[in-house]
Order: structure tokens, then sequence, then C-alpha cells
């Protein structure tokens, strides 16, 4: 019998992360009970038999939306339905302090949440259910917001223990993957709440991109975010080797020799180094640290994230926390 194409795209980009574990090495797979992360953990729980992997499934109740949490018992029945070896539910509080809004909240609460989990029962890895049309979308709300060349890379495909298996599958696989495998999937309405720019972006700037501009704009998109990735890792190692080089504290005069894109780099690795969250580090932030090299015309400080401050005494660059 001929493996539906859906499906098989779904496991192949499963099977490309899962190669590198170990029998008996444990998977995290966060599922909401949506197409892709329910056809995500299928192809988890069949492709982790040869080597012989734990796959636990792991759903979040954000508590956001009326029948949150009988959502997230459903979710757990059809994780163990589809063979996952464990499961489990977290409920998480949303605090917006950051003034971060309420989708980064709720992104920051629901990874704490899975890494959580995943030190409790030892996980190599933590699988996300992001999709090509998700990478596209991210692209294009970067790109409208001028949030510069990190934005514009998209979503990675990996960082610390997270693996992002479906970043070259679309959404349509998925949903296809879920209905010829009987997988019955939740749709959240969230995702048809037009008060969300990516909701705005998907349903009505992505579609006529397609109509005026021809079909295959949100994979060349996500295409695009696969090209400066590249050469953002690359600027990003180069930033790091000339802040070990230059070291600690920053002199004004040794900055403003570097160029601008390996500059504004180091500026911003001192920043997350002194404890700024990187989720709330912006372009604006790196700017405003960078007119202390370029642009000093005795400036107090810049305020920053994470309540610190960058301030220039002396010919020195510093980030540092206020006193008192």
């Amino acid at each position: 019998m001929t493996l539906h194409p859906s499906v098989a795209a779904v496991r192949r980009g499963v099977r490309r992360v899962l190669a590198p574990l170990a029998p008996g090495d444990a998977v995290l797979v966060a599922c909401s009970g949506g197409p892709d992360s329910l056809a995500l953990l299928a192809a988890a729980v069949f492709e982790a038999r040869r080597p012989a992997l734990r796959v636990i499934g792991v759903t979040v109740d954000h508590g956001l939306q009326e029948g949150s949490r009988e959502q997230a018992l459903r979710t757990v029945g059809q994780m163990a339905e589809l063979g996952a070896d464990e499961t489990f539910t977290v409920t998480v509080t949303i605090e917006d302090s950051g003034g971060l809004g309420p989708e980064a909240a709720a992104r920051r609460a629901r990874y704490a949440a899975l890494d959580q989990v995943a030190d409790q029962v030892g996980s190599a890895v933590i699988l996300l259910g992001h999709t090509r049309d998700d990478q596209a979308e991210t692209v294009l709300l970067g790109l409208a917001r001028g949030s510069g060349g990190r934005s514009l890379a998209g979503m990675r495909r990996s960082f610390d223990r997270y693996r992002r298996p479906l970043l070259d599958v679309a959404r349509d696989d998925t949903v296809t993957a879920c209905q010829v495998e009987g997988v019955d999937y939740w749709d959240d309405p969230h995702n048809h709440d037009p008060g969300y720019a990516r909701v705005r972006v998907r349903t009505r700037v992505l579609p006529v991109l397609e109509e005026e501009l021809g079909p295959g704009v949100g994979t060349a998109l996500a295409r695009t975010a696969d090209q400066l990735r590249s050469d953002m890792e690359l600027l990003d190692d180069l930033a790091e080797q000339r802040l070990a080089a230059i070291g600690l504290p920053l002199r004004a005069e040794v900055l403003a020799a570097e160029p601008d894109a390996l500059r504004r780099r180091i500026l911003r690795l001192a920043a997350l180094a002194a404890g700024s969250p990187a989720a709330e580090l912006f372009h604006e932030h790196v700017l405003a640290l960078d007119a202390l090299v370029t642009d000093w015309h005795g400036q107090r400080w810049v305020d920053l994230p994470g309540h610190l401050r960058g301030v220039r005494r002396g010919g020195v660059v510093s980030i540092e926390r206020p006193q008192g």
C-alpha cells in the first residue's frame, strides 16, 4: 500500500530530527490538538518505534478561552490513543508584566512549561509543530514591521533542545495527514480571529499576494528565511568571536572601528549577557545602544528590557542595573 504523500512529508521531517537520538531517549512533543501538532505527534510515534524512543506528549492550557480545560483533556486522550508513551497537561497563567502583548506573554509561559516538563522526564528534544506556512507568515510580519534581518530570518529550525521538523511541510499537508490517518483535530477559534495580525496575514494578505504575484509566494518567503538564517548565524558567530577578542569593558573607540553589523551584534550580546531577555530586546534598543558609540552627545542612559540601562562613562559603554 502506497503511503499518502502528506503523511510521508510529515514523517520525513520528523525522521531527520530523530535520527541523531539513541534508543531509550525521550522525545517531548508539544501538542495543542490542532492538525499541525497532532500530525507531528502521530509521525513521532511512528518514527520512534525502530530506534525505541520514548514519545511524551504535552499540551499546555493557557486558559485564554472558555472550554480550554476540556480541550486540554481531550488532547491528552488523543495523544494517548495515537500511542504516546506518556502524556501531560500543564495549566499556565499568562502574565504580561513586560508589556509584551498577549501572544508573546502566552508564548513565554508555554516555553517555560515545556522546559519544566522536559526537565522532569529527561527529554533530549522538544518537537514543535510550526509549518512552512507559519514560517512564511513570520517573515512577512517581520518585513511589514521593519524588524530587520533577525526577524526576516524567521523561526529557527532548532535551538537549545527545541526542534521544528515541519518547516518544510505545508499546513495543507498536516491537515491532509490527519484526515488520511483518521485523526480528528481541533480548529482553534483564535486561528480565525482577525484581531490577530498573523490571522490577517494568513487569511487576507497572503491570498492577495498569491493571486497577484502567482502561486508559491509562501514557499518563497520560507525559502528566504532559510537563506537569511545562514547569513545571520555567520554574523552572530563573528560577533561572538569579536566580543571575546575585545573583552569587557567595551571601549567606545574600539567598538566604533567595527563594521555596523558586527558592532550592533556585539552590543546586543553584551545586553543579553547582562540579563536582558532576548524576546524583549528589539532592534530599537540595539540602535539606541549603538548611538552611545556612534552618536555620542552626552546621553544619560538607554533603558533596556530586564530593568537594565546602557550607559557611557569615560569612553566605556556598559550595561548595568540601576541602583536604588
